[in-house]
């Protein structure tokens, strides 16, 4: 099977679908491969916090033009997978000099299935683009052709807790990206100090409580597929519920705007995780630490893309406010304005490149001491 996520994250879905007992992993670009049974896409499906799509290939063959990509698309024997009277529909990446239209490769493939099922059944099946029975996926690079089926369906960054977003809202996988590339795993207090609409929040409690990602989504595509098996997906959700565990720190959200305030408190509520998650109406600039222990922080403020703020007073505060009133914070956050770095006036310790959306961002680390860094680094050498 093939698990598709964002750039940047193809390790830590590795390391995730090792975690769940996945066989043979092979990292690719924005993809990870390996093999499971069906039990095992069950739980990829539910459980996977970094994979946008879990795909299940049943075909490849070689396509260098129009007559044999049709040809190749009928040699796959369509009625194991759809009957005459269910729907489809078809989704296209072509990266290929012999096919320049991903519309004309779908249209190309819908043909062939069609075609297939008048021929032997004297009926055909229909599309459906918004809830198909069977979503499949046709990927060509060059002269490849993968056709593979969508266990999933919407991507799986739809994890049905949010019915409330923001004006900037960050995508649900990036979010769980971003806290597990942190190094977030629930073993001390958590702030995210301008949480929009909660989305950082609620991946961050689930990750605390082991929470499978997708616990609170309506529909999987495999739901509808021949060979469904509702008991043993009730056997999948059980023994991964069997594993959520108990935590004893805070995760607390700030944000100034009370309307986001509001919505992100509709969302921790949707996702059922209002016992962990505590979040107030709050300028961040005006906050100090308030817990004893370290403090984990992973926040996405605004770029001045879609939001209109002060952009060098505004990176200055956040950098002074920090310095000043956070010591012992691991403090990380993701932005799409590079130039903006530079008024933070703080030496990241770590800076890793991803996207969010279509915008090339980093996501950065600053590590505040108690005290400064010089003390930190003299008491280590008196304790060795």
């Amino acid at each position: 099977m093939i698990a598709k996520t964002l750039f940047g994250f193809e390790e830590i879905l590795a390391k995730e679908l090792q975690q769940l007992g996945a066989q043979q992993v092979e990292i690719g670009t924005r993809m990870v491969s390996f093999v499971g049974d069906k039990g095992f896409m069950y739980k990829a499906n539910l459980a996977l916090r970094t994979a946008l799509k879990i795909l299940k290939p049943i075909y490849n063959f070689r396509a260098f033009n129009e007559a044999s990509l049709y040809k190749g698309i009928q040699g796959i024997d369509w009625s194991k997978y759809l009957n005459s009277n269910q729907t489809f529909v078809i989704d296209t990446t072509v990266h290929s000099d012999n096919f320049k239209h991903s519309q004309f490769v779908a249209q190309k493939c819908k043909d062939a299935i069609v075609d297939q099922f008048k021929s032997k059944f004297g009926a055909r099946p229909s599309i459906d683009k918004d809830y198909p029975d069977l979503r499949i996926n046709i990927h060509i690079d060059r002269d490849q052709c993968s056709v593979s089926l969508d266990s999933s369906g919407v991507s799986l960054h739809q994890r049905g807790y949010k019915t409330a977003t923001n004006i900037a809202p960050i995508n649900e996988v990036l979010a769980a990206g971003m806290l597990l590339l942190s190094g977030w795993d629930g073993s001390c207090d958590f702030l995210d100090p301008m949480c929009g609409s909660g989305t950082i929040l609620a991946e961050a409690a689930m990750i605390a409580c082991n929470i499978p990602a997708n616990i609170n989504r309506k529909e999987f595509a495999f739901e509808k597929w021949n060979d469904w098996d509702n008991d043993l997906f009730d056997q999948i959700m059980d023994s991964l519920m069997k594993k959520v565990r108990e935590f004893h720190y805070t995760i607390t959200g700030y944000d100034k705007a009370p309307s986001a305030v509001m919505k992100a408190k509709d969302n921790i509520r949707n996702a059922n995780l209002d016992e962990y998650v505590k979040i107030s109406e709050r300028n961040f600039f005006e906050t100090e630490k308030e817990n004893k222990g370290p403090l984990h922080m992973v926040f996405n403020p605004p770029y001045g893309e879609r939001l209109d703020i002060h952009l060098e007073r505004f990176y200055r505060e956040l950098g002074d406010t920090l310095k000043q009133s956070y010591p012992n914070t691991n403090a990380w956050f993701i932005t799409a304005n590079l130039e903006a770095l530079k008024y933070v006036g703080l030496k990241p310790s770590r800076k890793i490149k991803l996207f969010n959306g279509k915008l090339e961002a980093r996501f950065v680390k600053y590590e505040m001491y108690e005290g400064s860094k010089r003390t930190k680094f003299q008491e280590q050498n008196n304790v060795q």
